[in-house]
This record gives C-alpha cells, sequence and structure tokens, in this order.
C-alpha cells in the first residue's frame, strides 16, 4: 500500500500494521481541527468505522490517529509515522496535517475513497512506515475553463477534491471569456442574463462542420462562488477567478454594447444592432473599448468579485488574474476614438494601449492589497510592475518576467495544456495539439536549467490548463485530465530528478494502485491501452500537430 503519488521526499517501511477498529479514536490538536473534521467525515463514509473524537494518544491507545502541528516544519510540510502506538501525522501547519492526511487515505487502500463501505468485512489497516515529505514548489496548480462549456457547481467542487487528492493547491477559476460569463454581478445583471447562455455551440474544432444546435449556457451565483471557495479554502486550495480583459470579452459586449468599440464593430451582428456571446473557438476580433466608463464597468466587476474571493490565510488567494492574453489590436488601430485615447495617454502603439489596460487594474488592485497576475502577454508594451506572469506561450514569456524581477508560474502549453491530445491513434476523441502522453507529462521540467538561483526563485511553480472547447461534459474533463493530472501533480510536488533521469517505469508501477482509486472516484480518465469505446467521438474535427512540440 505504499504505491504513492506523488512520491514522497521519504519512505521507511518497516513490519507490522496498525488495525482501525470501531474502537479506534481520531484525535486532532489545536490548529488541526478542520483537517480533523475532513478525515473523519472521508473515513467513516468509506469504511463505516465510527472513528470517534479521542483525547491526545497515549500508550494506552494503540489504533488511533493523531494529528499535531510542528513548528520544527516547513509550512506544507509533515510527517506521518504509523507504528506500534497508532498513526500519527505532524505537519508545520494546517496545510501539511492535511496533505499528510491525504497521504493516510492512499496507504488505506483505493476502498478508501469510497463514499459508502461495501458492505463486507474488510480489515483497514496502515502498514507500519514512516514518511517525511515536502512540496517542491508553492504553487501547484489545475486551471479549469468553465467559460467554453459550462461545469455545474457540483462538477466544480468534484474537481477540487480531484486535486486535493493529488495535493494540488492553486484552482485557477477562468470564469469569463467570448462564449459566456459565468459569475453573477449584481450591478450589472446582464452578464448572466445575456452573457451565460448562447444559442448554439461549434462542435469540434472551429474548423468542424458541426454544431450543436440547441442553447448552452449557465452561471454561479453569489453565493455558489462563496461555497466553491470555502471548499477550496476546507482543502487548503486558493481559488484565484480569471476575468478576462481587454480581449476574449464578447460576452460582456454582447450584455453591454458600449464595452466595445462601437465605431468599428463589423463581426456579425444581430440584428444589425448587437453582437451575440460567440458560438465558436478561436481568438475573437471584438475588444473592450479603452475608454473611462469601460474602467469604471470592470472596476464595478472588480469589486464584487474581491468580496466574493478574499484574501484569506490561504496561500495565494491575494492574487486576481486578469487574462491579458490574445487581444487582436485591429479595432483598436482602426477606432478613431481608441487613436484618440492613445494620443490623450500619449501612447505609441497599441501594445502600449494594452500596457495601459493591464497597469491601471495593476494599480486599482494593488491599492486593495491584491496581485494582478496574467498571460505572458501582459509584457507586450512593458509589463505592469508588481504583476505576476503564467507563462504559455512556451518558457519564453517566465524566463523574460524572471529576469526582469517578476514572479512566475510555468504552464507552457506544448508541455501541459491537457486538452492537446495524448496519443496519435485514430481512435484519440477530438484530437488537439501535440501528442502529450502521460510519460511526456512527467518528464516536463518547469524551470529551465539555464536560470540562475535568482530567477528561480521567481518561479512560484507550476500549473495544468484544461480548456475547454472540445470537452462538452466532465467526462470528456475527465478523460483530459488523467491520468496525466497525476504525473504533473508528481512534477510539481516531488523533487524529481532531471526529466531524462526520472524513473518512469516506477511511476507506472505505482499508477497500476492509483487506477484503482481513480475507479473508486468515479474518475473517467483514459486507460493505459487507449480510449474505451465509449470515450471515442468518430468523425468529429480535432486539428492534430505532428512532430514534436517546441521546448522553449
Amino acid at each position: 500500500m505504499t504505491e504513492l503519488v506523488p512520491m514522497p521526499r521519504q519512505v521507511l517501511a518497516d513490519s507490522g500494521e496498525v488495525r482501525l477498529t470501531a474502537r479506534s479514536q481520531l484525535y486532532a490538536c489545536t490548529g488541526a481541527e478542520g483537517v480533523g473534521r475532513w478525515l473523519q467525515a472521508v473515513l467513516r463514509q468509506a469504511t463505516g468505522l465510527p472513528l470517534c473524537d479521542g483525547r491526545e494518544l497515549d500508550d494506552t491507545e494503540r489504533d488511533g490517529i493523531g494529528l499535531r502541528l510542528d513548528p520544527a516544519l516547513g509550512p506544507e510540510e509533515y510527517r506521518l509515522v504509523s507504528d506500534w502506538g497508532g498513526v500519527m501525522i505532524d505537519g508545520g501547519s494546517a496545510a501539511g496535517v492535511f496533505w499528510g492526511a491525504q497521504t493516510l487515505r492512499q496507504l488505506l487502500g483505493a476502498d478508501a475513497y469510497r463514499r459508502a463501505p461495501l458492505g463486507r468485512d474488510r480489515a483497514w489497516v496502515v502498514p507500519y512506515v514512516t514518511i517525511e515529505d515536502s512540496p517542491r514548489f508553492r504553487w501547484r496548480g489545475l486551471m479549469l475553463d468553465v467559460a467554453r462549456h459550462f461545469m455545474p457547481k457540483e462538477g466544480v467542487l468534484r474537481y477540487l477534491d480531484l486535486m486535493a487528492a493529488h495535493k494540488l493547491n492553486v484552482f485557477h477559476f477562468h470564469l469569463t471569456d467570448d462564449q459566456g460569463w459565468r459569475i453573477e454581478i449584481k450591478r450589472h445583471p446582464r452578464l448572466t442574463e445575456v452573457g451565460s447562455w448562447r444559442a448554439r455551440t461549434k462542435f469540434g474544432h472551429r474548423a468542424s462542420p458541426l454544431w450543436e444546435e440547441k442553447p448552452h449556457g449557465g452561471f454561479y451565483t453569489q453565493d455558489d462562488i462563496r461555497e466553491i471557495v470555502a471548499y477550496a479554502a476546507e482543502r487548503h486550495i486558493a481559488v484565484v477567478p480569471e476575468i478576462d480583459v481587454p480581449g476574449h470579452s464578447q460576452a460582456a459586449i454582447a450584455a453591454y454594447p458600449e464595452l466595445g468599440n462601437t465605431d468599428v464593430i463589423t463581426a456579425s451582428i444581430e440584428g444589425g444592432t448587437r453582437l451575440s456571446v460567440w458560438d465558436t473557438w478561436g481568438i475573437n476580433p471584438n475588444v473592450l473599448a479603452p475608454t473611462d466608463n469601460t474602467l469604471r464597468f470592470y472596476e464595478g466587476v472588480f469589486e464584487e468579485v474581491l468580496e466574493l474571493f478574499p484574501a484569506d490565510a490561504t496561500r495565494f488567494s491575494a492574487f486576481i488574474h486578469v487574462g491579458g492574453d490574445e487581444c487582436p489590436k485591429d479595432q483598436w488601430r482602426q477606432s478613431p476614438a481608441a487613436q484618440a485615447r492613445m494620443k490623450e495617454l500619449g501612447l505609441v502603439d497599441e501594445d502600449a494601449l494594452q500596457s495601459w489596460f493591464v497597469r491601471h487594474f495593476d494599480s486599482w488592485l494593488s491599492a486593495r492589497g491584491r496581485r494582478l497576475i496574467g498571460w505572458d502577454e501582459i509584457l507586450e508594451g512593458g509589463l505592469a510592475p508588481g504583476a505576476a506572469v503564467s507563462s504559455w506561450r512556451g518558457y519564453a514569456g517566465g524566463t523574460a518576467a524572471a529576469r526582469a524581477g517578476h514572479d512566475v508560474v510555468m504552464c507552457p502549453e506544448q508541455q501541459v495544456y491537457l486538452d492537446h491530445r495524448q496519443d496519435a491513434g485514430p481512435d484519440e476523441p477530438v484530437p488537439i495539439g501535440y501528442v502529450r502522453t502521460l510519460e511526456d507529462v512527467y518528464r516536463f521540467e518547469p524551470v529551465p536549467e539555464e536560470f540562475t538561483p535568482e530567477e528561480t526563485a521567481r518561479v512560484l511553480g507550476t500549473q495544468a490548463n484544461l480548456w475547454t472547447e472540445v470537452m462538452e461534459d466532465h467526462t470528456r474533463v475527465d478523460y483530459q485530465a488523467f491520468p496525466r493530472l497525476a504525473a504533473f501533480a508528481e512534477v510539481a510536488w516531488s523533487a524529481l530528478p532531471a526529466p531524462g533521469e526520472r524513473d518512469f517505469a516506477d511511476f507506472e508501477r505505482r499508477m497500476e494502485a492509483h487506477y484503482g482509486r481513480l475507479d473508486a472516484l468515479g474518475v473517467g480518465y483514459r486507460p493505459p491501452e487507449g480510449p474505451r469505446p465509449w470515450q471515442r467521438r468518430p468523425g468529429v474535427l480535432g486539428r492534430p500537430i505532428d512532430g514534436p512540440p517546441p521546448n522553449r
């Protein structure tokens, strides 16, 4: 039962086992009570054991579980000792204790992930073992795009549980895009009344002739958002919301046309007067107008966002993602109003106008104790002071940002975009991009080898991204995410050797046990031998790219 994923820093096994029984108790010290409640809940439902609250473990109680804080350990570091005295988990903080509890759950076997006992007699045993463990990176993220295809609240909560099971701690919540606005903003109700749904949806890649001819939509109420944030915090996951500006904004413009460049908009217009929420994929030419009205509108949006996503003790919760990617400048070049604004501001070109846009919100967020993060296009025209960068177009953006003294999250498209296909075979559903196998993801290295120690210190961590243009429901998301997200989690957590020296065979061996855990969790992962018949999408056009991806 020591086939653990991600791999701990040190595992020392011994002969013997702790057997949990109906008399076993769980003790959580001051500061670890929340972890204790979570662990009691998941183990009670899986095992049927009462696991009553106990007093501090001593020599008379040798089959219980103890949770303690140890200030000598790092913030997310833990030590798990299972021996004749029971199971003891010490953590440098509640987060460290929680990651240790996740390891304990793995040690108990795949059935510990079920929501009810299986109704047969079985022993719940923890092998004698000493585990010392801590993460390599502080930011271990997953980005989920709910704008292209909406995921209901229960699906989001499920993914937070899946993240926690893999010791991932940052949920990047992509809430707005051309194809949908997914968060209720009370002062601007049309954002969800109009912007949260589209009349139809392209099925497959944008070049596909297929359409799903029915409305698609949905949004999260403000109470839904509060619930998601609280649920994540209980699992020591920070939620970083993304509100896209100034590009990827057609859903907002459809709801409030004055946000767009009304003097030049020429894209498909409903009834000759108004854009609709976009129903296909790609880079959209309709971007926000650089007006004071637009700034005030989005300040109002962000005021409500800051209240819904508070900067609390959860690491990285102060960050707000503003997108900033794939913003075509054609409308600004053609718009007399935009050109007049550039002249008024003394800006030399449209790249500088985008930089002005980003800098405005960087200053606005900073004044409220928050930090801006955006995709690496925010480097164009000058990076806002204090801003952090999500480096998606390879490593170059992150390299430039780190060398300029900015914090970086490495998430290069060619390596960790999990919407990219997993195999070159003809049965791969809706094949997008380069082939990124389980082994490819396992050999991903977030920090370029040429980085100096100072530049390496600027790498907050790494993130895998799930863009959902061709993932119409949670089963498609599961298929694209798993098992590769397990490999990514080990890259983000474990102190692995250089990519060429990593023991992928050992990882595959440990994954044999981990597939059982995923099965118990109901994850529709891609089997090692290829997609199951119902996971295929015959006849649905993708956009495969042949050859190895660039590594720069």
